[in-house]
């Protein structure tokens, strides 16, 4: 008996120690036991992205896209809203910009040593408002032999030949002065004096200009005679007559608004200020449209400064419009002087100079661009981006 006991005991010695070593016995554990990481192990099951391939670097050392902006000047508030337009341009498209110009309009050699100097830093495209597109000739032809596109903006780069410019950003001043006669279709006071008008009592409605050669001013006096014809028309259709200068004549026989065209002699002041006089003293006179800030100036010193479009002033029933902006068309408009007046749109010639010159530069097709115009009165003018374009 005590032998089996014995037998028994050792059995089941046995069986527990073949049950151990089952359990804890020298098989590896699995592998889907949060292994530890290693170079070869197979990949997660949630993948990291590929890398993606970066995009192409705007030059070859990596740096941004170098782009100069020169200006016909700097010191003047106008250059300094393009300044602040090309500025943002920049910025949205992370590029780099230097924007600079000579002290006055001037100065072609001191602009044409500018450019050079940009030149020299391999400018990916070139912004460029020229004082003399000869005195820059040379630099166009490396900017077409290099493949540099040329973005001009504001008057741009004239009657260039070499083909390197692409594109302008400019006002268009057909469209701008335009807007001086829609705004004058909304004066309720102007509007019943070309409704009541007749051929024995004609309205008159003028256009100062200070030449008839320059090309925005001449832009000007054609959009606005064109668009104020066409307004007055509606009032009196068939007896609007365009009187004045021959450049812009188109006479009527008796009619019943008269559109007048007045050019100074010369771009002298007096001699601006003699052709308001003659607008002024002309019968029927209703409404005047001063197409740059020099024909302001001459209109304003043939009406004391303006005071004689005061209330109770000699002229108070005028209706008048400027061009441009400078102190004393502020002035004006503050006044209540001027109906008001219409500025182009500096902020929008610098950013778009840069946008196109960005786009040139990534081989896209570029075209001109209206940069537009706004209206301001005294109800606006100390508005923050009207402020902006009201340069003095």
């Amino acid at each position: 008996m005590k032998k089996t006991k014995k037998i028994l005991a050792l059995l089941l010695a046995m069986v527990m120690v073949l049950a151990l070593a089952a359990c804890g016995g020298g098989d590896k554990p699995s592998d889907t036991k949060d292994p530890a990481p290693s170079t070869s192990d197979p990949a997660p099951s949630t993948p990291d992205p590929e890398p993606s391939t970066p995009d192409p670097e705007p030059s070859a050392d990596g740096e941004k896209m170098y782009i100069p902006v020169m200006a016909k000047g700097f010191q003047h508030q106008f250059w300094v809203a393009v300044k602040t337009g090309a500025d943002a341009a920049a910025e949205e498209y992370g590029v780099e910009i230097y924007f600079n110009g000579p002290a006055s309009e001037t100065e072609i050699d001191a602009q044409v040593n500018m450019v050079k100097g940009e030149m020299a830093k391999n400018p990916k495209a070139l912004a460029l408002a020229a004082l003399s597109t000869d005195a820059v000739k040379e630099i166009l032809e490396e900017c077409a032999s290099k493949n540099i596109p040329v973005i001009g903006f504001d008057s741009g780069v004239p009657d260039d030949t070499s083909g390197a410019v692409k594109a302008t950003a400019a006002t268009n001043n057909e469209a701008a002065a335009a807007l001086a006669a829609e705004k004058f279709d909304e004066n309720a006071d102007l509007v019943a004096k070309m409704q009541a008008a007749t051929p024995e009592a004609p309205v008159v409605i003028g256009c100062l200009s200070q030449d008839a050669v320059s090309a925005s001013v001449t832009g000007r006096t054609t959009g606005f005679v064109n668009k104020m014809a066409e307004v007055a028309e509606k009032y009196q259709p068939g007896k609007v007559s365009i009187e004045g200068h021959t450049k812009w004549e188109k006479k009527v026989d008796s009619p019943a608004i008269i559109i007048r065209v007045e050019i100074s002699a010369t771009t002298e002041a007096t001699a601006v200020q003699t052709a308001a006089n003659a607008l002024l003293n002309t019968s029927g006179i209703a409404a005047v449209f001063c197409s740059n800030e020099g024909a302001v100036t001459g209109f304003l010193a043939a009406t004391a400064d303006g005071s004689d479009l005061a209330d109770g002033g000699k002229y108070a029933d005028l209706v008048v419009a400027g061009f441009d902006a400078g102190s004393a068309q502020k002035n004006a408009v503050r006044q209540g002087w001027f109906y008001g007046s219409v500025t182009q749109d500096p902020y929008q010639i610098g950013y778009k100079a840069v946008e196109m010159a960005v786009k040139a530069a990534n081989g896209e097709t570029v075209s001109d661009v209206d940069t537009g115009a706004q209206w301001y009165d005294a109800s606006n003018i100390d508005d923050e981006m009207i402020s902006l374009l009201v340069y003095d």
